[in-house]
């Protein structure tokens, strides 16, 4: 009788399958907000949501979540996206930290909320496959003008060195790298904060803290490695800025062009900017607050990624890239959506690592 019952629920769950929609949405769950696509348009559509914020105010993501319902259900409606879809998120760096710094009893209780009110499966993405995806959507993007063996994406609170065969990455994207420098060099103080005036001790000590963060990058992502930059932290600032440096003279030229610079030139700013007020800081460079405040520790950043990976220059792409895309094309992921009940588990009792097991052993229930 029970295998009758069995063979009976398998059989509506094939049924059930073969019903499904054919079509998709997908949520990028970024540090600083959603962005929502589907393979039934073109269209992609966003909103702010400060995740990382929510988080570090008591190390859970609470306070946001109802605008996270309201945007589940009306960001689709706005880009006129088919009401019967199925529906996945992919939770990242926010949503991996909330993982690693809470309880899994409290993030599942979370997620399954979310999917009673919204029927949109979070799955929390790991970031090799984040990488992945970054990589594939510049490539794409890019239409035959990546030329580099990797893409360097910094998101708000990781980053991906991210090939088509290797990848990396860690929790030091711009804001997550800004508050670890903050905690670490001037302690009880706000974020983010300028780190001015640093000094020769200053500056090992904070080199010294990203060195260690990175010792695998080099054993993740064996080299020769080539870079290309795909993120507005380095677009929009830091390459703008080695560029007003070089023309003043305080760098030197030939290392910064239009296309990137080299390892010298970040090191050179970095001993320029360094003991400076931040004042000082934004007259040199022209980059002026609340980015400013990230200068500093993001040309730290780029320093330690491109001494850890041997690479000697930087290549920069002005592309406005999200994960919607590589989720889209994830059937893996959407095949959770159908076993999702059976997914929470998993991340109840693995974490992160439930995304890798096997929907197919999950049976019926």
């Amino acid at each position: 009788m029970r295998r009758l019952v069995f063979l009976l629920c398998c059989c509506l769950h094939v049924l059930a399958v073969r019903a499904e929609p054919d079509c998709r949405i997908a949520y990028d769950l970024g540090s600083s907000g959603i962005r929502v696509g589907s393979d039934a348009g073109s269209r992609t559509v966003r909103t702010d949501i400060d995740y990382l914020g929510d988080l570090w105010a008591d190390q859970r993501i609470d306070s946001t979540l109802p605008e996270t319902v309201w945007a589940f259900r009306d960001l689709p409606r706005q880009a006129g996206f088919p009401e019967n879809c199925v529906r996945v998120a992919g939770g990242f760096s926010a949503w991996r930290l909330a993982l690693a710094v809470g309880t899994r009893d409290e993030v599942v209780h979370t997620l399954a909320k979310l999917h009673e009110d919204t029927g949109v499966a979070v799955l929390i993405v790991p970031q090799r496959a984040e990488g992945r995806y970054g990589y594939v959507a510049a490539e794409t993007r890019l239409d035959g003008r990546l030329h580099t063996s990797h893409i360097l994406d910094i998101g708000g609170g990781s980053l991906q060195v991210a090939g088509r065969d290797s990848a990396w990455g860690g929790a030091l994207g711009q804001k997550a790298w800004n508050r670890l420098l903050c905690d670490q060099l001037h302690p009880g103080g706000h974020t983010p904060c300028n780190l001015a005036a640093l000094d020769a001790e200053g500056l090992a000590e904070a080199r010294r803290l990203m060195a260690k963060r990175l010792d695998d990058l080099a054993s993740a992502v064996p080299g020769p490695v080539t870079l290309t930059a795909i993120s507005r932290p380095v677009s929009q600032e830091v390459h703008p800025a080695l560029r007003q440096l070089a023309a003043e003279g305080q760098v030197t030229a030939e290392a910064v062009d239009a296309a990137g610079f080299g390892l010298g030139a970040v090191q050179s700013a970095i001993a320029r900017l360094a003991p400076l007020p931040e004042q000082e800081r934004v007259r040199l460079t022209g980059i002026r607050p609340p980015f400013s405040s990230y200068l500093l520790s993001d040309l730290l950043l780029v320093e330690g990624i491109l001494r850890a990976t041997g690479a000697t220059r930087l290549e920069v792409a002005e592309l406005d890239l999200s994960n919607v895309p590589g989720l889209l094309a994830d059937d893996h992921a959407f095949t959770w959506a159908g076993h999702y009940d059976c997914y929470l588990e998993r991340l109840r009792r693995l974490g992160e690592a439930a995304y890798d097991a096997d929907p197919a052993q999950c049976g019926c229930h």
